[in-house]
C-alpha cells in the first residue's frame, strides 16, 4: 500500500517535471547539485528502494519468526518506515522544484 502511494506521488511528480530530461538526485550542503539522473530513474528510485526494503523486512521477519506478543511489531515498523519514505520523497520533490526555479 505504501509503495503504491509512493508510485502515485512519483507519477504526479512526473507530470510536474515533464519538461526536464534529468532531475537532481543529490546536493552539497551549499545547495549545489552533485549529480542528476534521467527523470524516470530519478522518480522511480524511492518507490523501488521502498519495495526492496519492505520485501527484505517481510522475508527477514518470516525467517526469524516472532515471539509471542510481537505479532503486530512488523506492521508498526513497516508503517513507520513507510512514513519516512513518503517524507523523504516529498522533500526530494521539494528540493528538485527549488533547484529548477
Amino acid at each position: 500500500m505504501i509503495t503504491l502511494i509512493l508510485c502515485i506521488l512519483a507519477r504526479i511528480a512526473n507530470t510536474r517535471f515533464h519538461d526536464e530530461a534529468r532531475l537532481p538526485m543529490q546536493w552539497w550542503l551549499t545547495g549545489d547539485v552533485t549529480w542528476s539522473a534521467p527523470r524516470p530513474i530519478a522518480l522511480a528510485f524511492i518507490p523501488a528502494l521502498a519495495a526492496l526494503t519492505f520485501s527484505a523486512m517481510l522475508i527477514i521477519s518470516q525467517a526469524a519468526g516472532l515471539s509471542p506478543g510481537q505479532q503486530h511489531s512488523e506492521l508498526r515498523a513497516i508503517i513507520a518506515l513507510g512514513a519516512v519514505f513518503v517524507a523523504v520523497q516529498l522533500v526530494h520533490f521539494w528540493l528538485i522544484e527549488k533547484t529548477l526555479r
